[in-house]
Formats: C-alpha cells, sequence, structure tokens
C-alpha cells in the first residue's frame, strides 16, 4: 500500500536535495573560508605549540560549521513538482497546498551548515508538513470507549458498497478480543440482503444481533438494541444504517431520525481508500449534513496512490480511526501518524 505516493515522495525528496546541494556547492564556490594568518614563530616551547594547535583548531572549526541559506529560487520548481505529485497520488488540492506551503516556509530562508545532508533535511521537511495534516485531533479511541459508560453506542454511516458491513464485524471481532461484550443492530433495512449479511457475521463471531424485517424503521432496531444491551449490561453497540449518498434525501432524513431518537455516543464515516478524492469529498459533504466523530477507510490495501489517508483527516477536522487491510476479521489496524510516515519515508 502506498506504492505510488511513496514513489513520488522519494522522487520529490531526490530533486529537492539536488537543489540545495547545487546551493550548498555554489556557496563553497563562492566564499572561501578565511584561513588566519600565523606569524613567524621563534621555536616554540610546549605552552606555544599549544597555542598554535588552538589557532588551527578554530580555522578548521570555521570551515565545518560555515552554513548556507536556502532560497525560494533555488526551490521554487521543485516545489511545483510537490504539489503536482501529490496531486497525481489524489492528495487533495487544498491539503497538497498546504503540504507544499509547510515545506517552503521549513526550507525557505533557513540556515543550514555545510556538510549536512540535504536528504535528510528534505525528508524532515516532508515528514513534518504530512504530520501537520493528518494529525487534526490526537483523540485516543481506545481510551474513549474505555471511560465512557456502557453501553457505549456506535452507529456506521456512509456510502452503498464501501465495506460498512465488513468493518463492523472487524470492529465487533476487535472489541471482543478487547474484552468487551458486544450487541450489532441490524440497521440496514432498507439493502436487499443486508440483514442477513450481518447475521452471518454475527454468527460467525458469537456475537448477538437485534433485527427488525426488511423495510422496518431503522431507528426502532437502534434503540431496540440500545435497550438490550442495558437490560443485558453488555458494553458496546455496533449500529449499522443502509449506505446511501449524501444526495438521497430520504434516507439522509432517516439518518438523522435514528441519531434524533438514540443519540448515538460515536458516529463513524466508512469509505473505501481506492476512492481516492471521491471519499474525501463524500466525507465532506456527508459530516456537513450529519456530523461525524471519526472515519474508517477500507481497502487500504488495495491502494497504491494513499491520497485519501493524506486528506480525509484535514478535510473534515475529524481523525482516521482505523483502516482496513484485509477481508479476515482481524484485518483491521489502528490508525497512527507515524506508522503511515514510516512507509511513505521507509
Amino acid at each position: 500500500m502506498f506504492e505510488k505516493l511513496k514513489e513520488k515522495l522519494g522522487g520529490v525528496k531526490k530533486v529537492l536535495g539536488g537543489a540545495i546541494e547545487e546551493k550548498k556547492e555554489e556557496v563553497i564556490e563562492t566564499q572561501p573560508a578565511e584561513k588566519e594568518e600565523i606569524p613567524a614563530q621563534p621555536p616554540e616551547t610546549s605552552t606555544r605549540a599549544h597555542e598554535r594547535i588552538g589557532v588551527f583548531g578554530r580555522i578548521k572549526a570555521a570551515v565545518i560549521e560555515r552554513e548556507f541559506i536556502i532560497d525560494e529560487k533555488s526551490l521554487q520548481d521543485h516545489l511545483w513538482e510537490l504539489e503536482m505529485a501529490l496531486l497525481e497520488s489524489d492528495v487533495a488540492l487544498p491539503v497538497a497546498e498546504k503540504i507544499v506551503d509547510s515545506v517552503k516556509a521549513e526550507l525557505v530562508g533557513s540556515r543550514r551548515r555545510i556538510g549536512s545532508d540535504t536528504g535528510k533535511i528534505v525528508e524532515t521537511a516532508l515528514r513534518q508538513a504530512i504530520l501537520k495534516v493528518i494529525s487534526v485531533d490526537s483523540f485516543d479511541f481506545d481510551e474513549f470507549i474505555k471511560k465512557s459508560s456502557k453501553p457505549v453506542s456506535i452507529v456506521f454511516v456512509g456510502v452503498n458498497g464501501t465495506g460498512k458491513t465488513t468493518t463492523i464485524a472487524k470492529m465487533a471481532e476487535r472489541f471482543k478480543e478487547q474484552g468487551y461484550s458486544v450487541v450489532i443492530a441490524a440497521g440496514d433495512t432498507f439493502r436487499a440482503g443486508a440483514i442477513e449479511q450481518i447475521e452471518k457475521h454475527a454468527s460467525a463471531l458469537g456475537v448477538k444481533i437485534i433485527k427488525h424485517q426488511e423495510g422496518a424503521d431503522p431507528a426502532a432496531v437502534v434503540y431496540d438494541a440500545i435497550q438490550f444491551a442495558k437490560a443485558k449490561h453488555k458494553d458496546i453497540v455496533l449500529a449499522d444504517t443502509a449506505g446511501r449518498m449524501h444526495t438521497n434525501i430520504n434516507l439522509m432524513d432517516q439518518l438523522k431520525k435514528i441519531h434524533r431518537v438514540n443519540q448515538p455516543d460515536f458516529v463513524i464515516f466508512v469509505d473505501e481508500a481506492v476512492a481516492g478524492n471521491d471519499a474525501v469529498e463524500r466525507a465532506k459533504l456527508f459530516n456537513s449534513a450529519v456530523a461525524f466523530n471519526g472515519s474508517i477507510l477500507t481497502k487500504q490495501d488495495a491502494d497504491a496512490k494513499g491520497g485519501a489517508a493524506i486528506s480525509i483527516s484535514y478535510s473534515t477536522g475529524k481523525p482516521i480511526l482505523f483502516i482496513g487491510v484485509g477481508q479476515s476479521y482481524k484485518d483491521l489496524i489502528k490508525f497512527d501518524p507515524e506508522w503511515l510516515l514510516d512507509r511513505l519515508f521507509e
């Protein structure tokens, strides 16, 4: 995963590093080190010899510690290449511009020692710039669950076909491994076969499912699941909902009713990483219609570009919580910005 973005960043790192290296060589050539004149001396005593060594040491230090300043002109074309590389990797335009501006602010006008590793200078600037846009919230989902009053009700929303139901099953497996008891609410009463699909997952995981007949009011299904969890002292309620586009007024009104009736503790938006900029735009539109608390990106293992993972947090102001990396119940990774950065710059 992230192969294309990693390749693009590697190329940009090389050309930016090369531009800085050229600037460094220019400074070395045009501003040679000043040498201290050392007058002729009579035969030296031990003390005088040590003084002379000290003079030579200062000359050497002056050469090693000479600095150069990175100017905007030497980097301008390459910063444009960075923006193009990000856009080609499905990073949203405002996010790409933010990253470029951060890299520019970090490099331009800064003083660097001659002898510095230019590749490392660029990599550090890139890492810090990307970190800023993917770390919009230091929210710890596991800590939230641990400290919340039980049962914790979590509603999953998103467009159809993005792996929302499978993600709910993965979350149920993860909660069970952490020692929590789980109830699933089959709130997608709209799509044919949706109840049967999530029922199979619940059976495979040994998790209680609350369901009504197809076409029933999903708000009532979620309500019954929460009441069951309270009565049976269960820890977590995971509520499925019908996939919908934000433009489907009836289904959006239905989703708003689920919120109004049940007041869920947490709402998670689910979309697929391979959707790239489409996922980012859908997240923004969903968040404006029915605010969510965080997102999960599915099919990250199939996404070579990686733009959605870079963009979605900054675009919505809400953290990425998990990413799906396969089909099994255990193929769900808690999202960590440093984990992503390590893969982009390994």
